[in-house]
């Protein structure tokens, strides 16, 4: 199936720091495009690639599960260590977790993880009914734009396959045991209001992590998708102080580190 326009990957060539951006359960590479634009026009060398079964339709991700998702975003991983000299690991939603799973299995691979509004668990009655409902209903309704600025809008499905929302759970459930082994130097951003990911996560996430070097910043006027609400320039800003603190003395394309 042809890509939807908007929904296509993303990779900018820059210099010898590297950022690989992993977006969101049913969303699209469309989520993260202002922040890999940003951090590419500062020289970075970034990588935001499409997940298999997404922006497409939803009945394409319906053949897929987290082993696909992960696959992915772990295979450009490792390009671009091939290329760079330190690489960060950043996430929107389920792409956190993709992020932090990468953190874990990848030890020094990985420089530092940023993550947005981190998912870790697929909460309610929801959850528990799964491992049924998914062989008597194929779907249920979307999860994309909660957004609070007017106007702004995630390219995302707008049904979600319940095959791929069981096997979501169980990649969360997965990454949860794996969380002690994250070491690295972590940025985590949280909207005050999420109709999305509940606050309950991110707090569950950082008291697991073994990272002593640990950043949160509350996001006041957005909601999940903070990437592209009001708080999107913050992020943008917070997450290149955050590269530039950590890469100081490695060179980036057209810039100048600060120390």
């Amino acid at each position: 199936m042809p890509v939807l326009p908007g929904a296509e990957p993303y990779r900018r060539e820059g210099g010898e720091v590297g950022v690989l951006l992993c977006h969101g359960f049913t969303g699209s590479p469309q989520s993260l495009r202002p922040w890999a634009e940003y951090l590419a026009e500062h020289g970075l060398t970034v990588s935001l690639p499409l997940l298999p079964g997404h922006g497409t339709r939803w009945e394409d991700m319906r053949l897929t599960g987290w082993q696909d998702w992960y696959a992915e975003v772990d295979r450009e991983l490792r390009a671009m260590r091939d290329r760079c000299a330190r690489v960060f690991v950043a996430g929107l939603s389920m792409g956190g977790a993709l992020a932090l799973r990468l953190a874990a299995k990848r030890g020094d691979d990985v420089a530092g993880v940023m993550v947005v509004n981190p998912a870790n668990k697929v909460h309610g009655l929801f959850a528990y009914t799964l491992p049924v409902s998914r062989h008597l209903v194929r779907t249920a309704p979307g999860i994309v734009s909660d957004i609070a600025k007017e106007g702004s809008v995630e390219l995302g499905y707008d049904r979600v396959p319940l095959h791929s929302a069981h096997s979501l759970r169980t990649f969360f459930r997965l990454v949860d045991g794996e969380l002690p082994q994250v070491t690295q130097p972590l940025l985590v951003l949280r909207s005050r209001q999420d109709h999305t990911v509940p606050a309950m996560d991110t707090a569950r996430i950082l008291s697991r992590v073994s990272s002593t070097d640990v950043t949160e910043i509350v996001l006041e006027q957005s909601y999940h998708v903070a990437t592209l609400d009001h708080d999107a320039d913050r992020i943008f800003e917070e997450s290149l102080g955050f590269i530039d603190r950590l890469a100081t003395g490695v060179g980036k394309e057209g810039t100048t580190t600060r120390g």
